[in-house]
């Protein structure tokens, strides 16, 4: 009788569900509405972020700047990037989730199974900042125009998507679109993205090792939803911490005064404390509930897909 070839370990079917083409396009997916849908929901804090990360001085606050917008330029100015914030956080979102997923798995078959195991903080770092290495560029362009459209002075340059897409585009001499602001954006999403996907999964696989000790598929759908949650708010906030000096450089490469700058010139001008600090409670505010509404919604959509939620032991 012949001997039985043993088949060779393949991360892609070690799981209860095969992640197929089908699989990843529903990561693909769940992606853009967690990351489009949540970050143009809090356009308000950004905008007010935004603004006081490069005027200090008008907006020192984020009760105060939130005033300060409403009394000039009304409810309007609050929302005021809107649809670039939409559309770009969408294509980031899809390119952040779906090959995050397939990263992991090109990355645990070339450890090997044994490997993988061991090294799973690795291949989570490892995935996240490759995925988001090429989702940061399906970003930037929406990112340098929804970032112009907010920090401008009211009147000064268009609100509207279309108008100021153009003259971002016919000034791009001195505006550098569309990607003058894909460095400091990969400095601060990177970073960014393999605290928030690292610290997710560690998180979730710290509860389940010693708060819901019992097998994971036996606790319910919304047992499993709130552990996500709480993990994901838990690696925003020290997702916002680590990234908030290169956010703080993409905000003020919008300024006008900065026009034709270096990042170093502008950096020091403004100062490293204050880049590490102006704006960073509203933006641990921000990011917080972002990162944790975004897995929320993202487990959501995979277990109504059929495919479990994120993470583990």
């Amino acid at each position: 009788m012949a001997a039985i070839t043993p088949q060779k370990w393949d991360s892609r079917f070690s799981g209860p569900v095969p992640h197929d083409i089908s699989y990843y396009s529903k990561c693909v997916l769940g992606g853009v509405l967690a990351c489009g849908v949540t970050h143009a929901a809090i356009t308000p804090l950004d905008v007010t972020k935004c603004n006081m990360q490069v005027n200090a001085a008008k907006y020192p606050g984020l009760v105060s700047g939130l005033r300060v917008i409403l009394a000039e330029e009304g409810a309007a100015g609050l929302f005021k990037g809107f649809t670039p914030t939409f559309l770009g956080y969408s294509a980031q979102g899809a390119f952040k989730y779906g090959l995050y997923e397939v990263f992991k798995d090109i990355y645990s078959n070339a450890l090997g199974e044994q490997a993988s195991k061991e090294y799973k903080g690795l291949i989570w770092c490892s995935a996240s900042a490759s995925a988001e290495f090429f989702a940061d560029i399906a970003l930037c362009p929406l990112e340098m125009v929804k970032v112009k459209v907010q920090t401008s002075v009211p009147g000064t340059f268009p609100t509207a998507f279309g108008p100021a897409l153009a003259k971002m585009s016919a000034e791009r001499a001195e505006t550098g679109f569309p990607f003058r602001s894909l460095k400091p954006l990969w400095s601060r999403q990177i970073p960014y993205t393999v605290a928030k996907f690292f610290f997710f999964e560690k998180v979730v696989q710290l509860f389940y090792t010693h708060v819901f000790t019992a097998p994971k598929e036996t606790y319910s759908k919304g047992t499993q939803l709130g552990v996500t949650f709480a993990s994901g708010y838990t690696a925003g906030v020290i997702c916002a911490i680590v990234s908030h000096p290169a956010d703080t450089v993409v905000s003020l490469l919008g300024k006008p005064a900065n026009k034709g700058k270096s990042l170093g010139a502008i950096a020091s001008e403004f100062g490293y404390f204050n880049l590490c600090t102006k704006g960073l409670g509203t933006r641990v505010l921000m990011i917080g509930t972002l990162t944790g509404l975004q897995w929320y919604i993202y487990d959501t959509f995979k277990s109504v897909m059929g495919m479990g939620t994120t993470g583990g032991k």
